[in-house]
């Protein structure tokens, strides 16, 4: 380590190879499993920026870069800095994909974008200085995450999505992000008592207010039994994001009560849940 290297541990992966070989779907699925990535960073900046990671930021500790190698003089620069990285940074690991010349030229075709194709002699010596080189030519986009997911994600990102929670105020417009959206405004509203209504749903009184009826009860219950049939097929179909959207009136007391609560039914499902309230910080209705 230099005097100003990284002194965290950190994980670093480069992902570089042909051109139309899937290394931006490569980067979306690292970007999914929890890694910080960034596209088309120069080499000259691949050691200031993991040692900005490691000694500014208390929670990245994976990092992935995807370079585009379309010239033989950025070549000597790349190898340059990556063993510059390799002697300071703990885990360094260059990824390489390749796919033959009739994939990568259906590929080109299919997306209506220009061939720019360095030819393969120039990236052999890239090719060689690779820890893993992945032949993407019989993979389908899915398939290319699920080797993602096995090479470098832990338990919990092989075995369940992320899930956000978000709570809404209907006044306000529902969020264009959500994948499922429930209405709660059927349940009784504390708005119309004077004593709640200053109040929201992150607290005891309305929690008790708008769970403490048989609707209220039955509608979680319903849910619970409509997510966990629902959750494993969206798994299934390789989804790495859910935003299910709960929205009442203003979006400060039922939404934000049922949320809460749906935020444990989720933990009792084995799933971490990303919990947010839009509107609770609106002005009253």
């Amino acid at each position: 380590m230099t005097d100003t290297a990284p002194e965290r541990a950190l994980h670093l992966v480069i992902v570089s190879g042909l051109s139309g070989s899937g290394k931006t779907q490569a980067l979306k699925c690292l970007e999914d499993i929890g890694f910080f990535c960034v596209d088309n960073l120069p080499p000259a900046l691949f050691l200031s920026f993991a040692e900005f990671c490691s000694q500014r930021s208390h929670t990245v500790r994976k990092i992935a870069l995807c370079v585009d190698i379309r010239e033989r003089e950025f070549f000597s620069d790349f190898s340059e800095n990556l063993e510059r990285l390799q002697a300071n940074v703990s885990v360094v690991e260059l990824l390489y994909l390749e796919a033959n010349d009739v994939v990568l030229i259906r590929r080109f075709s299919e997306s209506r974008r220009p061939r720019p194709l360095l030819p393969r002699q120039y990236l052999g010596e890239l090719r060689a200085r690779a820890d893993r080189v992945l032949d993407t030519s019989e993979l389908t986009v899915h398939e290319l995450r699920d080797w993602m997911v096995q090479q470098y994600g832990d338990h919990e990102h092989r075995h369940s999505m992320k899930i956000f929670v978000l709570t809404f105020g209907y006044k306000f417009g529902v969020p264009y992000e959500a994948d499922l959206v429930f209405d709660v405004r059927f349940l009784q509203n504390p708005h119309f008592v004077p004593e709640l209504k200053p109040l929201t749903g992150n607290e005891k009184n309305i929690q008790q207010y708008v769970l403490g009826n048989k609707e209220a009860q039955d509608f979680l219950e319903h849910m619970r039994n409509f997510l966990a049939f629902l959750l494993p097929l969206f798994e299934r179909e390789r989804r790495s994001y859910l935003t299910i959207a709960i929205g009442c009136t203003g979006g400060r007391h039922r939404s934000v009560a049922i949320a809460n609560k749906v935020k444990e039914l989720f933990g009792l499902l084995g799933y971490h849940v990303t919990l947010s309230h839009r509107d609770l910080d609106r002005s009253e209705y």
